[in-house]
């Protein structure tokens, strides 16, 4: 029973393992979120669609779109891992997603929560 029971964590254990852990990164509100991106060293990145961004964005962001598929190469190119990512969508749920993908490529990165759409309603500043 004994071998049993220790062969049976065994592979609960490996199978546990083998599964790819989320990103650690970092949801603030509109307030952090502005604290954050007063530090000229953190890097503003928007995770919307080329068009979405057009319409207003938060000043200095710059703009990857995380549903293209070089999402990840394009970041890599533009962004200094050594340095923090402060991100955003519009809603929050793109851009959690970004956060997970870059947290785990070794950034730092802090995600908006509620995106845009929230820093909005906090009465903060968007650019056109």
């Amino acid at each position: 029973m004994k071998i049993l029971f220790l062969n049976l964590c065994a592979c609960v254990m490996a199978l546990f393992s083998c599964q790819q852990k989320g990103g650690d990164y970092q949801s603030v509100s509109a307030d952090e979120f502005e604290s954050l991106i007063a530090n000229p060293e953190v890097q503003r990145l928007d995770v919307r669609t080329v068009a979405e961004y057009s319409e207003g964005h938060i000043a200095g962001s710059i703009n990857i779109n995380v549903l293209d598929k070089g999402f990840v190469q394009v970041a890599d190119s533009l962004l200094q891992k050594e340095k923090p990512v402060a991100l955003y969508c519009r809603s929050g749920r793109r851009s959690k997603e970004a956060a997970s993908i870059l947290s785990k490529k070794g950034y730092k990165v802090y995600d908006l929560d509620k995106g845009i759409t929230g820093w909005v309603q906090a009465g903060k500043a968007v650019e056109k």
